[in-house]
């Protein structure tokens, strides 16, 4: 019996040795930035960013495994211009001091060969929650000379339709229900 348990447990190490595990990542605030842009009458197209974000990635490469926890201050949009800032954080479009916080998790990493081609998951936006796949137009590891660390990162977009979100502001003038977001994004090895 003695025996047994031992072979038994000789074959569980082996068999969870070869298996690779995930590596923990924090989101580098200097190096990441969440942005949009929408169209203002077809004239123009209004852009700005939040200057406030957290979160943490989760990456196993050999798996093609991942997860990411990317939170976003609202209260912090910026487009550089303060009136029109006010008026993004206002219960017609943000409604910051109700939904002071947006969220995007994602729990699928999509690949192309071994790059990242896209993430999938869940954005959250004026309380509510809806699927989103970020598209990478690049996506990169590597060892950072300044931290000493493994750094990843890349650039993801993804167009949504605010009014799934409830964001309707405008709608009736023409603004189009189309936002693109842009999501830079470096995260350091923990």
């Amino acid at each position: 019996m003695r025996k047994s348990l031992s072979l038994l447990a000789a074959a569980a190490v082996l068999s969870t040795a070869g298996i690779a595990q995930a590596a923990e990542y924090a989101i580098d605030p200097t190096h990441t930035f969440a942005t949009f842009e929408i169209g203002h009458f077809g004239a123009s197209v209004n852009r700005a960013r939040f200057d406030k974000k957290e979160g943490k990635v989760s990456f196993d490469k050999a798996a093609k495994t991942g997860m990411v926890d990317i939170s976003i201050d609202m209260t912090s949009v910026n487009s550089g211009t303060a009136m029109f800032d006010k008026h993004l954080q206002s219960p017609d479009i943000f409604d910051a001091a109700k939904y002071p916080k947006s969220r995007f998790v994602a729990d699928k990493f999509v690949f192309a060969g071994d790059k990242v081609s896209a993430v999938e998951g869940q954005l959250t936006l004026l309380g509510k929650t809806q699927p989103v796949t970020m598209k990478a137009n690049q996506f990169a590891c590597y060892d950072s000379p300044m931290l000493k660390r493994e750094v990843c990162g890349g650039d993801f977009e993804a167009t949504i339709d605010r009014t799934a979100f409830g964001a309707n502001y405008g709608v009736d003038w023409g603004f189009p229900k189309n936002v693109r977001l842009v999501i830079q994004v470096e995260a350091v090895k923990q």
